[in-house]
């Protein structure tokens, strides 16, 4: 039997490219990429990927158990599924990325970065997605997991990517299950693996992001417990979990602080938490010939990183919604 993240982590191919147990088949598509097929007939494709970011373990731990369950027939597999572990080398290094972000690379913006490892991975998972939807007549889903590089205070939440048409209500539903804290619209399109499925591929998509990055075996899976059973419910089409958190609160990004200089200057303490709130009028950042104060009507930070490269965004601010926007 295949072992998904071993055989990833170790860079080695498996013995079998393919196989079959009494309730389903696999295939192996190349490095961390897996395709799993019910044996009976499916109403759902769906992708559920990690390790975008090679050092956020506990998303790319749980999705190994997921799939060990799968194969092993502890959980019944009910959805035509594509598993990826995104990023392996970094993976293998300890490290979010070797030389480039790579979740900043999708829908083609790989062709904006210096040539690396990362932009050819970036590509191959393109390819991979697209020939799993190719013909595809299932309704189609992405849950990309994730986990942030500083505290939050809204601990587990999902991003959804800029689209036209409205969200999933079946997402929506299981995000809802999953005891998220908060979920984030994006209101600009990104170079994002989740808004790559959504726009391209016309997938409910969503980045999840479960608590703060730590090395393989530091995590207390627990935490995810929820997020846990709401996914294992979404490929087995079980009975999703009743919600046990707080109503879940809905942010809409209505700006993106972009570095352009090495002068960038990010007044906001290092261990500032995602969700911070932030005073109307404070003086947020500054580079040359231009700064940006927080309006009259306040905001909350999200992902505040000074040290990006140039180009990319060093922060994004949030506006309090309500969930009727999201349809």
């Amino acid at each position: 039997m295949i072992d998904l993240l071993p055989l990833t982590l170790e860079g080695n191919e498996p013995v079998e490219w393919q196989g079959e147990t009494p309730q389903l088949r696999w295939r192996w598509q190349g490095e961390g990429v897996l395709e799993l097929t019910p044996r009976q007939p499916y109403r759902q494709a769906m992708v559920m990927s990690a390790g975008v970011h090679g050092n956020e373990t506990a998303p790319i731990e749980l999705l190994n158990q997921l799939v060990g369950d799968l194969l092993t027939g502890r959980l019944p597999l009910r959805v035509r599924l594509l598993v990826v572990l995104g990023n392996p080398a970094a993976m293998r290094a300890g490290k979010r990325y070797l030389h480039s972000d790579m979740n900043r690379m999708f829908g083609g913006r790989y062709r904006n970065f210096a040539a690396s490892g990362e932009t050819v991975r970036a590509q191959q998972l393109e390819r991979a997605l697209a020939a799993f939807f190719d013909g595809e007549q299932a309704a189609r889903f992405h849950y990309d997991l994730h986990t942030a590089i500083r505290e939050s205070r809204l601990p587990r939440f999902g991003i959804l990517p800029f689209q036209k048409r409205p969200y999933s209500e079946p997402m929506l539903k299981l995000l809802d299950a999953a005891d998220l804290d908060a979920l984030v619209v994006h209101s600009a399109p990104g170079g994002t693996f989740s808004h790559y499925s959504s726009e391209h591929l016309n997938a409910a998509s969503c980045t999840l992001e479960l608590g703060k990055a730590r090395p393989f075996g530091s995590n207390d899976l627990q935490q995810f417990a929820a997020i846990d059973l709401a996914l294992r419910a979404a490929v087995s089409e079980g009975p999703l979990p009743a919600r046990a958190a707080d109503e879940i609160r809905v942010f809409r990004v209505m700006h993106s602080l972009i570095k352009h200089s090495e002068d960038f200057k990010l007044h906001l303490d290092d261990d500032t938490a995602n969700f911070t709130e932030l005073k109307p009028g404070m003086l947020l950042c500054e580079q040359p010939q231009e700064e940006y104060r927080v309006g009259q009507e306040g905001a909350w930070i999200l992902f505040p990183n000074p040290t990006v490269a140039l180009g990319l965004r060093a922060g994004m601010l949030l506006s309090e919604v309500s969930r009727s926007t999201l349809y």
